[in-house]
């Protein structure tokens, strides 16, 4: 189990890394906001997709369209995986924007 300051510290890179990517887009395509501890995409027909810290439960949580996930932090690969069935964070925003935009959209590195 991780502390709360590390988790504090990994989130916050999280939501950079998410927020770095994001500036990469055309506004009109995806805009985004990065108040403290979430990262909102926002489309132009009024779609939010949300990615935000959720401290209490040590974990980023993403919500595209009608889904959501909960991540928790691999210590082993560096990586935020679902608490489901294991897939990546960052994997999973590039294919929910990539079908959202109708374009292959590569995962943030």
């Amino acid at each position: 189990m991780i502390s709360d300051s590390d988790y504090a510290k990994l989130a916050d890179g999280c939501l950079e890394r998410a927020a770095g990517w994001l500036e990469g887009f055309d506004a009109d395509e995806v805009d985004y906001a990065a108040p403290d501890g979430v990262v909102k995409l926002e489309f132009a027909d009024g779609v939010q997709y949300v990615l935000n810290r959720q401290a209490a439960a040590h974990q980023m949580w993403y919500a595209a369209g009608a889904r959501a996930w909960h991540y928790d932090y691999d210590e082993k690969t560096g990586t935020w995986r679902d608490d489901r069935d294991g897939h990546e964070l960052f994997a999973n925003v590039a294919r929910t924007l990539s079908e959202k935009l109708g374009r292959a959209v590569p995962p943030p590195r």
